[in-house]
């Protein structure tokens, strides 16, 4: 979906709300509407909400996510989004594994983070109540089906009586709707059976949402006739059941109050609403297209990265060819092979990829060939938990290989720039004549947002130049002899006249490229090698220092997906009158130039990392600064609340949590402990 804005200065975002119960609604500005059949409705003003729907993984809910994103996209609001899926294909139906959930947070300013917990909360079944409700604050709405509420799928959860009918949700704004059968109704004339007609259950439930937030209705009709044009029986019940449930929402007095949430101020431009796969497939087609050059995908299909494989092969038209391999190795065997070759090589995987991988990514350092390694990683170790995010892929991307074999390592912060960043990885590996290991997760790959679609102008030009003729005194080839300020060697193309050399995986004589076992040319090129990398960092931009008012003790730093909760904790920390400052990077090898510096300014520095530590222990020994880590591994990301109580602890000069000493680390143990109910950024 894409919109323009035609541009509003942006204000300044602060705290804001969220979703009311009726006691907090006079603090918003309310209108009235007379709906359908005479019902005089309440419209009541927010400047955010956080919505999460759950059902059965089979139940639609990321359809229904994605689908209210886009229109909300569309109208102009700021949103993120938090999809939260299984790993089976499909678990059995109504268990508490077989959970399916989307979060969206969006406003009428800037967001930094889904959300730390939901405003309205959508139930499909007895699983989805058990699996979230203790996430949804005091006095939060609750929708649910009360028609899978049968005593068959509350036993399967272990439910003794029906919590619709018992009391134990009085303290939940609950409203019950018999969603499916209200969806056969609808459907009675449409041609379509029982079970298949249950199935646009998820397409009323969307009606029905977009009747309460006011949500544009057009876009998705049309998506429907789109996505179902070779089977118009389900496109048209789809879009009745949609129908069915916007004009339930109008028409009954279960809901007496829809909300509004204004678009955002944006900046001018034209926007779409991107994930962070989609967004990283686009910026490594326009690396080929600014390069110049053919871009080649090996890949092996691995959760969360097989979108990418999915969007690239749509775009042949851009010079792009796909080659889905027999297994990780081939995958990226056939990248580096197609670099060799004189193409923008690519390979794209996750962790347990990432090691299946490490000995030709070692063969492209050696071979000193330009290769991109998109690793989105996932909660490990071995298979892990597929699903879910993590960050605890670091130091395998630093130091997973044998020998000396140093690979730049960038990491993107929000779906948006992951275009960015892959245009970034494509300038090094290019320019260097590196693989470069790129860095997303779970979350920002399969999160969304709106993205401001950059203008050609303002993108790098990524052209190389290739050795045409030879380069010797002697007029001979010398493909080791390298470019003076970037160390890179030349690069030949297989077939260009008087260029022909030797390429493998045995050590490489300087200049000549020869097969040497020479020790003082190992160390030479062993050297030469790192001191190419470690000149990565003259090409870099100051880092960004996030200090509004200058003063700040405390520096928080972060990596990666971060960034957003990172940011969060730092507003809800300002808004309290206190600073601090925060440092992001994009950068983890080689590190900032101006790094070090930035670090000794402050007297206390803060690492939060979904992981146990790993940016924090290279911080440590590189910097031999006292970096605080701050960690967890739930597969989900942080919560902007729970962070802000930790920099608000290390401010105040207060431990949080238990500190656990050792001879070289010192790791914040903190509880997880629930967030709190109200606000949220």
């Amino acid at each position: 979906m894409t919109g323009t804005n035609p541009g509003i200065t942006p204000a300044a975002s602060g705290v804001a709300p969220g979703m009311h119960t009726a006691a907090d609604a006079e603090f918003h500005a309310a209108e009235t509407h007379t709906a359908t059949g005479g019902l005089v409705k309440s419209v009541v003003a927010l400047d955010r909400v956080v919505i999460r729907l759950a059902g059965d993984s089979g139940d639609g809910m990321q359809l229904t996510g994605n689908r209210f994103t886009s229109e909300t996209a569309a109208f102009g609001n700021d949103l993120k989004t938090l999809p939260n899926f299984p790993a089976e294909i499909r678990a059995p139906t109504g268990t508490l594994p077989g959970v399916s959930s989307f979060q969206l947070h969006f406003a009428d300013h800037g967001v930094m983070t889904p959300g730390d917990a939901p405003d309205v909360l959508v139930v499909m079944n007895p699983a989805a109540l058990k699996a979230n409700l203790m996430d949804l604050p005091g006095g939060g709405l609750l929708i649910a089906d009360s028609d899978e509420f049968t005593p068959r799928n509350l036993a399967k959860v272990g439910y003794a009586s029906n919590p619709l009918e018992d009391g134990s949700l009085e303290g939940w704004q609950l409203v019950s709707v018999p969603l499916t059968s209200m969806t056969t109704e609808a459907l009675k004339d449409s041609g379509l059976g029982k079970k298949e007609a249950e199935r646009s259950k998820n397409m009323f439930t969307l009606g029905l949402l977009s009747w309460m937030y006011h949500r544009p209705t057009e876009g998705t009709i049309r998506f429907l006739e789109r996505q179902f044009r070779r089977k118009p029986l389900i496109a048209a019940a789809n879009i009745a059941a949609f129908r069915a449930g916007y004009n339930y929402g109008d028409t009954t007095e279960a809901f007496a109050v829809s909300y509004e949430i204004k678009p955002a101020p944006m900046a001018p431009g034209r926007y779409r609403n991107i994930s962070g796969n989609q967004a990283l497939s686009l910026g490594l087609v326009a690396a080929g297209q600014l390069s110049g050059l053919p871009v080649f995908l090996g890949a092996y299909p691995i959760t969360p990265a097989s979108d990418i494989l999915h969007e690239l092969s749509k775009h042949k038209a851009l010079g792009v060819r796909t080659f889905q391999a027999e297994d990780e190795i081939a995958g990226i065997g056939a990248a580096l092979g197609a670099s060799f070759g004189g193409a923008l090589g690519i390979t794209t995987t996750s962790g347990p990829g990432v090691a299946l991988k490490a000995e030709t990514i070692g063969l492209a350092v050696m071979t000193e060939l330009p290769l991109v390694i998109v690793d989105v990683q996932r909660g490990g170790p071995s298979t892990g938990l597929p699903t879910k995010t993590e960050q605890s892929d670091l130091l395998q991307a630093l130091y997973g290989r044998n020998g000396e074999a140093p690979v730049p390592v960038i990491a993107p912060r929000s779906p948006g720039d992951c275009f960015d960043a892959a245009v970034e990885a494509a300038r090094i590996a290019l320019t260097y004549r590196t693989p470069v290991i790129l860095l997303s997760d779970g979350y920002l790959a399969n999160g969304a947002e709106p993205w401001a679609v950059p203008a050609q102008a303002d993108l790098p030009d990524l052209r190389p130049v290739f050795a045409t003729e030879p380069n010797g005194e002697d007029g001979e080839f010398l493909p080791y002899l390298r470019d003076p300020e970037t160390l890179a060697r030349a690069w030949a193309v297989p077939g260009t006249a008087g260029l022909q050399h030797r390429i493998g995986g045995l050590e490489k004589a300087d200049r000549t490229g020869n097969i040497s076992y020479d020790a003082d040319n190992h160390d030479f090129m062993v050297r030469t090698r790192q001191a190419k990398i470690d000149g990565i960092a003259a090409s870099l931009p100051a880092t960004e220092v996030d200090d509004p008012d200058g003063d700040a003790r405390v520096a928080v730093i972060g990596w990666g997906s971060t960034y957003g909760p990172i940011g969060a904790a730092c507003r809800r920390i300002r808004a309290s009158g206190r600073s601090i400052a925060q440092v992001h990077l994009r950068h983890l090898n080689p590190l900032p130039a101006d790094l070090g510096e930035i670090l000794a300014r402050y007297d206390r520095v803060v690492c939060p990392e979904m992981n146990l530590g790993q940016l924090a222990m290279v911080l440590r020994a590189k910097y031999l600064v006292d970096v605080h880590s701050h960690t967890q591994v739930r597969g989900l990301p942080f919560r902007a609340a729970e962070l802000a109580a930790v920099l608000q602890d290390v401010i105040d000069g207060t431990p949080a949590g238990t500190t656990h000493e050792t001879a070289d680390r010192t790791d914040t143990t903190i509880l997880d402990t629930p967030a709190p109910t109200g606000a949220a950024l």
